[in-house]
C-alpha cells in the first residue's frame, strides 16, 4: 500500500467471542484498495462474522476495525455484500429484477434513480451474471443458483469499493461458476476495488486473489497462496498433520480428512 492511502479494510488486535468462546482473537490484518483476498476455514471459525463485522453488524469483544477510515456502519453504500446462500419463500411474489434494482434505491445513493434509468442498469446487470432469462420470475420460485446471480447482480449494481461475498459460488455450477468469478475478477481489476471472499473451495478464484487468510480454532494467519497453503502452516494452523504437496505448478492436499473444516483443494494450483 502506497504511503498516504487509505486502507480499504484494517483490524487491530480484533477479537470476537460468543457465549464467551473466542471466535478469533488478535486478528490484525490490512487491505489495500484493489485487493481481492480469500478467507478460508472450518465452520465455526468467523468467516461469516469477519463480514459482519466489516458491515457494522456485529461488535467487537477487543480491538478496532475500519472500513475505509471509518468505523463500520450499517447501510455503508460503498460496500456491496452478497450474502451465504439461502432460499427464498418459495410464495414470495418479488421479481428477480425487483431485488436486483434495490441495490439503487435511495438508501445507497441518496436518492432513487429515475425509473427508465433503473430499469436499464438492471437488465445490463442481469445479463452479466447470466440471470436476464428469468428477471420477471418471482426470487422464490428460481433454484438456488439462479437465486444466488441474483444476489450477486444486486450486491454489484451500486458499484461499491468493497463487494464482501460470503459463499457466492454456493449452489452454482461449475460454469456459472467461473461466470460469476470472471465478472467480480473483471471489476476488481477495472474499478481498482476490494474483494473479501469467502470460500470452501479456492479452486475458482486462486488465480485472481492476492492473498489468502485462513480462520481456525480462534487462529489466524495470512499471506499469498503459495506462504499460506504449505504443510507446515496448515499442519500448525489446523492442529492436525496436513501433507501439502507440489506437482506440475498444482498443489495437492494430503492427510488427516478436513471435512468441513476448509474443503481444500485435492488438486488446485499456487500461484507464486
Amino acid at each position: 500500500m502506497s504511503v498516504g492511502q487509505t486502507a480499504a479494510v484494517t483490524l487491530e488486535h480484533a477479537t470476537v467471542q460468543v457465549g464467551g468462546r473466542p471466535i478469533w482473537t488478535d486478528l490484525s490484518f490490512t487491505m489495500a484498495p484493489g485487493e481481492f483476498v480469500a478467507i478460508m476455514g472450518p465452520n465455526g471459525a468467523g468467516k461469516t462474522t469477519l463480514l459482519r463485522v466489516l458491515l457494522g453488524l456485529q461488535r467487537l469483544h477487543t480491538g478496532t476495525a475500519w472500513v475505509a477510515g471509518q468505523p463500520p456502519r450499517p447501510g455503508n453504500p460503498a460496500i456491496g455484500y452478497v450474502p451465504q446462500h439461502r432460499g427464498f419463500d418459495p410464495d414470495l411474489a418479488v421479481r428477480a429484477r425487483d431485488l436486483v434494482a434495490w441495490g439503487l434505491d435511495g438508501h445507497r445513493w441518496g436518492i432513487a434513480l429515475r425509473r427508465g434509468a433503473t430499469a436499464h442498469r438492471v437488465d445490463e446487470m442481469l445479463d452479466l451474471v447470466g440471470a436476464g432469462a428469468y428477471a420477471d420470475a418471482p426470487v422464490g420460485q428460481l433454484s438456488g443458483g439462479e437465486q444466488q446471480r441474483v444476489r450477486v447482480a444486486q450486491a454489484l449494481i451500486g458499484n461499491p469499493d468493497l463487494l464482501l461475498c460470503d459463499e457466492p459460488l454456493h449452489s452454482l455450477d461449475l460454469h456459472y461458476q467461473q461466470r460469476i468469478v470472471e465478472l467480480i475478477a473483471d471489476w476488481n481489476r477495472r474499478r481498482g476495488a476490494t474483494v473479501l471472499f469467502v470460500t470452501h473451495d479456492i479452486n475458482p478464484v486462486l488465480t485472481e486473489v492476492n492473498r489468502v487468510l485462513l480462520l481456525a480454532g480462534a487462529r489466524w494467519t495470512a499471506g499469498r497462496p503459495a506462504e499460506v497453503l504449505t504443510s507446515e502452516t496448515l499442519t500448525r494452523l489446523y492442529g492436525t498433520p496436513v501433507d501439502v504437496l507440489q506437482h506440475r505448478g498444482r498443489v495437492v492436499i494430503l492427510g488427516a480428512d478436513l471435512g468441513s473444516h476448509a474443503a481444500l483443494p485435492d488438486y488446485a494450483p499456487v500461484p507464486e
